[in-house]
Formats: structure tokens, sequence, C-alpha cells
């Protein structure tokens, strides 16, 4: 079993955290939460994402980058883990050698649902994301086969569905193409 430190961390403290167990935590609150390993499908459908949205990055030729498992802040002591986020260039520079830990909201956050992690992922990240201003946030969930795109719109995420065939709409790589099945069928081996 693993045990996490009784006491609160600061933000500080939650950057050069290691228990030497190899675990990935988020802090929530000044307290460490045990992330559970991902499953294939969760790797495989993660795998695809990446390569598509740095496909789509190269083509455009945009200053991006697209990374898996870097953490955001998202309050004075919590910082969540991202399955995949896009950034800029210039905002992964800032963090070249220390954690990857970005303090500046990504342009594109995705978050992959696992059967432990549905209301963190549709609630607390949520609001979490939409507090911090990141412009667009994805939910990907095999369990509903469906992904949800939030964009921020005045302060609040608006909302959009996609299953079956239907290709992802994405505000910040607009001429994305890929279907939601697509996706799903990546989970699969």
């Amino acid at each position: 079993m693993v045990t996490t430190p009784a006491t609160k961390l600061t933000f500080e403290e939650y950057l050069t955290y290691d228990d030497g167990t190899g675990f990935h935590y988020e802090l929530v609150d000044g307290s460490l939460e045990l992330m559970n390993p991902p499953t294939i499908e969760h790797f495989l459908i993660a795998k695809l994402l990446e390569q598509v949205l740095d496909a789509e990055i190269k083509r455009l030729g945009l200053p991006w980058l697209c990374l898996r498992e870097a953490g955001v802040r998202t309050g004075r002591n919590k910082s969540r883990l991202t399955d995949l986020c896009v950034v800029t260039i210039e905002q992964a520079r800032e963090l070249m050698n220390v954690s990857a830990v970005f303090q500046t909201p990504p342009l594109l956050i995705v978050e992959i649902v696992s059967p432990e992690s549905v209301k963190r992922d549709y609630r607390y990240k949520r609001s979490e994301y939409a507090a911090l201003e990141v412009p667009e946030y994805w939910i990907v969930d095999p369990l509903e086969t469906k992904i949800s795109v939030f964009l921020l719109e005045e302060g609040l995420y608006e909302e959009t569905v996609f299953t079956g065939s239907q290709k992802i709409a994405s505000r910040t790589l607009p001429e994305l193409a890929i279907a939601t099945e697509k996706v799903f069928v990546a989970g699969n081996l």
C-alpha cells in the first residue's frame, strides 16, 4: 500500500516531491492524490491523439508542442496531471530544466476518462481548467464512446459532444479531421 505524507504540501514542495515509488500524484488542496496506472486502452488512445495533434501542429508549422502527462497548476496548492496538452514552445522553454508543471494555461488539454476518473475529469478538472482560462478542453470518454469538446466562452465552457463518424471540431486546430470512432478503435488491439 502506498502512503502519502500526512502533512499538507505547498505547490513548491509538490514540484520536488519524490517518494521513490515512481507513482504519479496530483496535488489537491495540499494533499497528494495517487493516480492509478492507465490501462492499455488509455495508452493507445493517448498515443493516437498525440500523433494526430503532433502531425497537425507540424503540418501547420506552429511553434507548439503536444506533451503527455504534463502538470498544470490550477490553484494555490493544486496541480493536475493532463493526459495530453498542447503548449507553446515558449511555455515549454520556461520549464526546460524544472518539473513540467505549467503555471500558464495550455492552449488545449485532453483527458481520457477511466472508471475512477469520471467525476474528476467531468467535474473538478472542467471547473479548474475553466477558472485557469484553458481555451479548449477535450474529454475523451471510452466508457460512453463520446468526445466532449469544451470551448471557453466568457469564463464558462460551452460543450459540444461528438460520437460515431462525427469529426472532432477544434477551435485550436480548426483543420483537424479525425472521426470520433477512429479514436476509440485505436484503443483496441
